[in-house]
């Protein structure tokens, strides 16, 4: 019991350190309160390494995970696209912050983990685990703990940077990851450069739509 809880946490903290999820967090920390971060990571983690569990438990067999990859490559392309995005009203933006950081934290580790290794190794560990429970509080204590490194470099960073710069950060981040997730993952036969030269005029020209009003701001 102690020993597949050691396994999985060890596993999981050696594998996120310097991963995307440890640098979500730290870009997460220079927006929203340390509480609120480490929050959203525990509650995203659990509910997708719970997943993981049930999977390797149960339906391994059933749900490609190269399906799942591509799906999270697309709403990681979504979140970065989310974040650009200008919300007007700073009054009503802060009624909602009780609950918009940890459910956008939360969003975005649940996202991020889908199809990665980190999920494929909650997966692996539970198919053969006698205690799948302590399976996933391995894994979930695992992201937490480098999530944690990550929040307090985050936290450093966000006394340094303006609001603006940390937004498109955040957004290059995202877009990073799910770019490189949907190139490694989907068909070589979807791959054309006829494909991808529409995507990226799509994503320009969106990306130009969001930022617009931002800019004109700057400006004035």
């Amino acid at each position: 019991m102690i020993r597949e809880f050691i396994r999985a946490l060890f596993l999981i903290f050696m594998a996120e350190m310097g991963d995307k999820t440890q640098i979500l967090a730290m870009s997460f920390a220079t927006q929203f309160s340390i509480e609120s971060v480490l929050l959203g990571v525990f509650i995203g983690s659990f509910l997708n390494h719970g997943l993981a569990v049930i999977l390797g438990t149960y339906l391994s067999s059933i749900i490609p995970v190269n399906f799942i990859q591509i799906l999270a490559g697309f709403l990681f392309i979504g979140f970065a696209l989310w974040t650009l995005y200008d919300q007007d009203e700073e009054g009503e933006g802060s009624k909602k912050s009780r609950f918009g950081p940890v459910l956008t934290v939360a969003l975005a580790f649940f996202i991020g983990e889908l199809g990665d290794k980190t999920q494929l190794t909650a997966i692996t560990l539970s198919i053969d685990a006698k205690y799948p429970f302590f399976i996933l509080l391995g894994t979930v204590t695992g992201m937490v703990l480098t999530s944690i490194l990550g929040i307090y470099v985050g936290s450093k960073l966000s006394n340094k940077i303006s609001g603006f710069t940390l937004k498109i950060l955040s957004a290059a981040i995202f877009m990073f990851f799910g770019v490189s997730k949907l190139y490694s993952t989907l068909p070589k036969s979807f791959l054309t450069s006829s494909n991808v030269l529409i995507f990226i005029l799509l994503i320009i020209v969106v990306i130009y739509i969001l930022l617009k009003k931002s800019l004109r701001k700057r400006e004035n």
